[in-house]
């Protein structure tokens, strides 16, 4: 049976005072806190150990049961030896994990252990560039959470005290009163139901355990982000409270319009400009990409103004699936001439008196039809 050396982890010496104890978590915790380190996963684990740490060494009763404990129970003699009679526990408060002894497990109600909170998720938003969406992109974005209290390790109690168990209800969290043939339990106001209640609140959170502090967070944006999708980095909202976990932070993405490609879920649509020759002869005709670069496009002869190409493949790759690109649609508007040469409108006429025809023929009958 193993057990991590508290001291160890904080760089003290078992002798080590109330003000050395509290200047080594401050030093230990800015430079592991995960802020100080985002692209460092083990920080985080580091933080949470120098926390747990100084949760123990800062409360005058934990730290005596812990000086206590493990010198007993890892000395000289094995677990099970005779020490005392109870298998080298230096008390029975140590058999049973910190109970203040036979009373607190039998026949008297232990105080319940507070409820764990999970922090706040956090909202913010980040706006980026047409092209930064598309490709893709690794940003950092401010953000307001609640923080653990470094003073108090998020315990919201003043350091060098803890919680003490309600006067009020016992450390039960509720109260009884008759009412009659029936019996009322209500919450107890002075604890708020979690039969415990702060002392001596921490001066630097007024006992809530947190203050609100400004982080930058490292996150990464995938390819194809559409304007309005929501990037979840986990456990970077605001800290928990009695041990919770922590939120989540959720990104909102505000993506920049484009003058020219209009996106339709992860396909873009472009109108591009053809001659009234190409459109009537037909012609191969080039096409600009989202990302940059053109692409060349087949127009069949007698091509109408208005119709749709669609290119497969050059349109966004999908945030949702894996990288799957859409297809980029290509719409074509048929350029009309505003001015003519003489040589163009002897040409135009000579083709109309060639053509002899009457576009307008199927609309009057379907008129007339009905």
């Amino acid at each position: 049976m193993e057990t991590k050396d508290l001291y160890g982890v904080l760089g003290l010496k078992r002798d080590a005072s109330k003000d050395e104890i509290r200047a080594a978590y401050r030093k230990l915790a800015r430079k592991h806190h995960p802020d100080a380190n985002p692209d460092d996963p083990a920080s985080e684990v580091k933080f949470k150990e120098i926390q747990n740490a100084y949760e123990t060494l800062s409360n005058p009763e934990k730290k005596r049961q812990y000086d206590a404990g493990p010198t007993s129970y890892f000395g000289q003699g094995s677990p099970t030896g005779g020490q005392g009679g109870t298998g080298g526990f230096s008390e029975f408060s140590d058999l049973f994990g910190g109970f203040g002894g036979l009373g607190d497990v039998f026949g008297r109600q232990q105080a319940q252990s507070p409820q764990k909170i999970r922090g706040e998720d956090v909202t913010v938003s980040v706006n980026l560039k047409f092209r930064d969406a598309l490709e893709g992109v690794t940003t950092r974005v401010r953000a307001t959470v609640e923080d653990q209290c470094m003073d108090c390790g998020g315990s919201g109690a003043a350091p060098g005290t803890t919680m003490r168990s309600c006067p009020d209800c016992g450390g039960r969290g509720t109260y009884t009163r008759d009412q009659g043939f029936f019996a009322l339990s209500e919450s107890c106001r002075k604890c708020g139901g979690e039969g415990v209640y702060i002392e001596r609140p921490c001066s630097s959170c007024s006992g809530s355990g947190r203050v609100s502090r400004a982080r930058q967070v490292t996150v990464r944006i995938p390819a194809g982000a559409r304007d309005g999708m929501k990037v979840r980095v986990p456990g970077r909202g605001s800290a928990g409270r009695k041990g919770g976990p922590n939120g989540d932070l959720y990104v909102v993405t505000h993506v920049e319009e484009h003058p020219l490609f209009v996106r339709r879920g992860d396909d873009f649509v472009v109108e591009v400009p053809v001659s009234f020759v190409e459109a009537t002869l037909g012609a191969g005709i080039e096409v600009p990409k989202p990302g940059g670069g053109r692409v060349k496009l087949k127009l069949p002869a007698g091509t109408e103004d208005g119709r749709q190409f669609k290119v497969r493949g050059e349109g966004s790759p999908s945030a949702r699936k894996g990288g799957v690109r859409g297809d980029l649609i290509v719409r074509v508007r048929v350029v009309v001439p505003k001015k003519v040469t003489k040589r163009e409108r002897e040409i135009l006429e000579a083709l109309a008196d060639e053509r002899d025809e009457d576009v307008r023929q199927a609309l009057f009958e379907g008129a007339t039809d009905r």
